[in-house]
C-alpha cells in the first residue's frame, strides 16, 4: 500500500516506521515547506498536520479520490464541511481524536457505563486528562470525545474546562513531562467512587492505530469511525 503523510512531526515519523515495518510503502511526506503535492500514486493519505492545514489537505486529497485517515485535532469547526466534501467526491474519510486500538475499547466502555449511571443521580462525573509538556491543546481531544460519550447517554448536556456548573462535566488537564496520554473518568458520590483509566505506556499505539485505519479503509467509500475499523458494536 502506498502512504502518503501529511504532516511529518513526531507521530509522522513514528507512522512512517510503524507502515514500513508492515510492508507498505511511504510515497510522500508532506510538511509545512512542502510546495506541491504529486496525488498520482497515493493509495491513502494520513493527516496529522498542523490544525490550519488539516482541511485543505483532507479535501484536497477527497478531490483526487484520495481516502483520507485524520487525527489532527483543532480544525473541527470545519469538520462537518469536510464530511459534506468526501460524500460530493465520493471519497472515503475516517477522523479520531485518538487511533490508539485501547483508546477506543476505552469509549465504548466509557458509553456503556454512562448509560449504566444515567439514573443514579448521587454521583457525579469528571474527567481528568494528563499529557506531556508539548501537548498545546487542552483538554485533549480524546478527554472531549470521552465527554461527548457521557453527554450522549446522560442527562448533562456539556463540558468545562476545570470547573463546571452543575449539568456540566468538569475535566481537568494537566501537562507532565514525559507523559504519553492518561484518562481517567470518575464517577463520585458520598459514599463511593467508580473510575475507569486508560494509560499508554508509549505514542506507538496512536500511530499503529492509523496505520491499521489506512489498511481498513482502502476501496472504500464513505465516513466511518475506528468502531467501524475494530468492529466494536
Amino acid at each position: 500500500m502506498r502512504i502518503a503523510l501529511f504532516g511529518y512531526g513526531k507521530m509522522g515519523k513514528m507512522i512512517e516506521q510503524i507502515a514500513k515495518n508492515r510492508g507498505h510503502e511511504i510515497v510522500a511526506k508532506i510538511d509545512v515547506d512542502t510546495v506541491e503535492v504529486d496525488f498520482s500514486n497515493m493509495d491513502v493519505a494520513i493527516d496529522f498536520s498542523m490544525p490550519s492545514a488539516a482541511y485543505g489537505n483532507i479535501t484536497q486529497c477527497f478531490e483526487h479520490g484520495i481516502p483520507v485517515i485524520s487525527g489532527t485535532t483543532g480544525w473541527l469547526q470545519d469538520f462537518d464541511k469536510a464530511l459534506a466534501r468526501c460524500e460530493e467526491t465520493g471519497s472515503a474519510f475516517i477522523y479520531a481524536s485518538n487511533f490508539s486500538l485501547g483508546v477506543n475499547v476505552f469509549f465504548e466502555l466509557n458509553e456503556y457505563l454512562a448509560k449504566m449511571m444515567r439514573h443514579l443521580k448521587q454521583y457525579n462525573v469528571a474527567l481528568e486528562e494528563v499529557h506531556h509538556t508539548q501537548k498545546l491543546d487542552a483538554p485533549s481531544g480524546t478527554a472531549i470525545t470521552l465527554a461527548e460519550g457521557i453527554i450522549s447517554n446522560t442527562d448533562y448536556t456539556g463540558w468545562k474546562l476545570d470547573k463546571a456548573p452543575t449539568g456540566e462535566i468538569p475535566i481537568t488537564s494537566k501537562r507532565i513531562a514525559d507523559t504519553p496520554g492518561t484518562h481517567t473518568v470518575d464517577y463520585e458520590s458520598e459514599v463511593d467512587t467508580i473510575t475507569i483509566v486508560h494509560t499508554a505506556h508509549n505514542r506507538q499505539g496512536f500511530a499503529l492505530g492509523a496505520v491499521i485505519a489506512a489498511e481498513w479503509i482502502v476501496g472504500k467509500k464513505g465516513v466511518f469511525t475506528m468502531k467501524d475499523v475494530l468492529n466494536l458494536g
